[in-house]
């Protein structure tokens, strides 16, 4: 596998010796200094470019940075449409196991670029002095922010409320139907809630990760393998069971919250606990 040192150099070369090419950022967790480096994080680059037309009538320019297992270019696709505009994006996953997201932006657009930024950016080529201000780059956008009293209870409300879709998926024997509300809306939710827990014990300076994936150095190891259980979906029982894992998990966290932060702590739990008791007893 190619060395980060070795990429970096392909990168950068690559960008000083053609002339369209006039600015180069890193984005991403390579930028991060909270995250721990490893093999997998992906070189998510940009080109600030002076000709992009040039660049989409072939692939061969490509080939530089190594032999492909794989490339995929969203703005060239049709079943899933970008939403990037005058960008244009290529996903290349090398056989030496590296993986590069290389992005070419129109050299107009860098002012945009970095006014909307995420904050996790760094330069590595300015042929023209364009940017102006120090790039320091943090995380700080994606920090745990303090829910407002309002954000907390629609909190609450969505995951009560599409919860119940879950246990209508289950009674009608809609299994797919109640995993997806599961997991793409109430766990969600759950995770979110967890989060602000964490935020208002430990402050609102730090993330817990793309996904939640860092949550678990900040949960009690009980809470953190009840929340793997509720994953368990392979089967009505174990969809039941997860179910009902969440709600138990819910309540706790959004009560802490709530006490914490002195909001009021919204029953919705009661009355769809019941519901939801009332028509897994009537499955059996």
């Amino acid at each position: 596998m190619r060395s980060e040192q070795d990429m970096m150099n392909i990168i950068v070369d690559f960008a000083v010796h053609d002339d369209r090419i006039r600015l180069v950022t890193l984005e991403g967790s390579r930028t991060n200094k909270n995250i721990p480096p490893d093999r997998f994080q992906d070189y998510d680059i940009s080109y600030f470019v002076a000709d992009m037309d040039s660049f989409k009538e072939n692939d061969q320019w490509l080939t530089l940075f190594g032999s492909r297992v794989m490339m995929q270019k969203p703005e060239d696709m049709e079943l899933f449409p970008s939403d990037l505009g005058n960008w244009f994006s290529y996903l290349m996953l090398f056989d030496d196991g590296n993986k590069l997201d290389l992005t070419l932006i129109p050299l107009n657009e860098a002012d945009d670029y970095f006014t909307n930024s995420d904050g996790l950016v760094e330069v590595l080529l300015d042929k023209d002095n364009r940017v102006k201000n120090d790039v320091i780059a943090d995380d700080r956008h994606y920090w745990i922010k303090k829910p407002t009293a309002r954000e907390f209870d629609d909190c609450c409300n969505e995951f009560w409320m599409v919860s119940t879709y879950v246990v209508k998926g289950l009674a009608r024997k809609e299994i797919l139907f109640a995993i997806d509300h599961l997991n793409e809306i109430a766990r969600p939710n759950l995770l979110r809630m967890m989060a602000w827990q964490i935020g208002s014990e430990h402050g609102y300076t730090f993330s817990v990760g793309k996904n939640y994936k860092f949550i678990n150095r900040y949960l009690p190891n009980e809470d953190w393998e009840t929340l793997l259980s509720t994953y368990s979906e392979n089967g009505y029982p174990e969809m039941r069971r997860s179910l009902l894992t969440c709600y138990e998990l819910f309540r706790k966290y959004s009560r802490a919250v709530a006490e914490r932060l002195g909001y009021t702590y919204p029953k919705y739990d009661e009355a769809v606990t019941t519901y939801t008791e009332n028509i897994f007893n009537s499955l059996k």
